[in-house]
């Protein structure tokens, strides 16, 4: 019996491609609501998916064939994995797929925060030539501490080894270390960085983990740079912070106010007041989740999703 897989997300067409060539057999719904899917997962063997909607448990009782649900991406915070998991059905992600992505994507956004690369194109194309109040930082010489070592944070450290800097981080597992970091306790990482750079998944334990007494733990201003999860960040308390210039400048490809799709922005039309104080400010860059967006990573994530299911469930 061939195994039906429902694709509720497009993605690179690679992915449809060769799990087609391998005998699967593709199904496509990508503007169905989710109770509508609801209805028919049962005729289904496997579930793609980047973040749409929800896989909770409501979800998952009604999927009473489904083996595996795949997502296009890095994290797993859009399905019950505990529950799913108690159910039998294996999680397929591709955190391996966007790395490269998300150290470059980071390594840019603390250049352009150092040498004001953002403000100072927009001055000079608005008539204006200031070269003093554009006056830049060097990151030879800074301690840069990284809080998540897993396929993000190690691909960032990678990335640091042509600058003369401290690489540090702090992680939940033990004895991670490698040639790009040392590993440090909170503590020391909070007493040591000039820079911190969020690679964590969001979680019940990350979820509001950088807050006001979090900011104020660290000895030195610092500069923060967020490609993780965007509700990892208590946004108020961060403007508190730049406002007191404890925060140096920021950099947010991820933001508090994202719905669970990325897609969109806000959950209502108002505009929240921190955010306001972001988008008007000169030391902060925002971009919309696009650190690991790149061309290279869409094709890349579809063929690790691809490897992953044909290495279980091939014939």
């Amino acid at each position: 019996m061939s195994i039906k897989i429902l694709h509720i997300d497009s993605n690179n067409p690679i992915l449809w491609q060769q799990l087609e060539d391998a005998g699967f057999e593709n199904h496509a719904d990508f503007k169905s609501s989710k109770e509508e899917i609801e209805a028919k997962i049962q005729d289904y063997n496997g579930i793609i998916i980047r973040s749409r909607f929800k896989i909770d448990k409501t979800f998952l009782d009604k999927a009473t064939n489904l083996k595996f649900i795949a997502r296009v991406g890095a994290g797993l915070e859009s399905i019950d994995c505990e529950y799913a998991t108690s159910k039998g059905i294996h999680l397929i992600a591709a955190p391996e797929g966007n790395r490269n992505a998300v150290a470059e994507h980071s390594l840019g956004v603390i250049l352009s925060l150092f040498n004001n690369l953002n403000q100072a194109d927009a001055e000079i194309k608005a008539g204006h030539w200031n070269r003093e109040s554009n006056r830049g930082h060097e990151l030879d010489g800074k301690t840069v501490g990284i809080i998540g070592y897993g396929n993000m944070g190690k691909a960032f450290a990678k990335k640091l080894r042509g600058f003369e800097v401290d690489v540090i981080f702090h992680d939940i597992l033990e004895n991670i270390g490698d040639e790009n970091a040392r590993q440090v306790s909170l503590q020391e990482l909070q007493q040591k960085s000039d820079v911190l750079s969020l690679h964590l998944p969001w979680t019940p334990e990350t979820d509001k983990m950088v807050n006001a007494n979090f900011i104020a733990a660290f000895a030195k201003p610092f500069w923060i740079v967020n490609t993780s999860r965007g509700k990892n960040i208590v946004t108020a308390d961060l403007v508190e912070a730049m406002k007191t210039k404890k925060i140096l400048g920021a950099g947010l490809d991820v933001l508090e106010y994202e719905k669970l799709s990325f897609e969109t922005l806000f959950q209502d039309k108002n505009t929240p007041e921190a955010f306001q104080y972001l988008m008007e400010a000169k030391n902060v860059l925002l971009t919309p989740h696009i650190a690991g967006w790149t061309f290279e990573s869409h094709e890349r994530l579809a063929q690790v999703i691809v490897d992953k299911i044909k290495a279980v469930y091939s014939k």
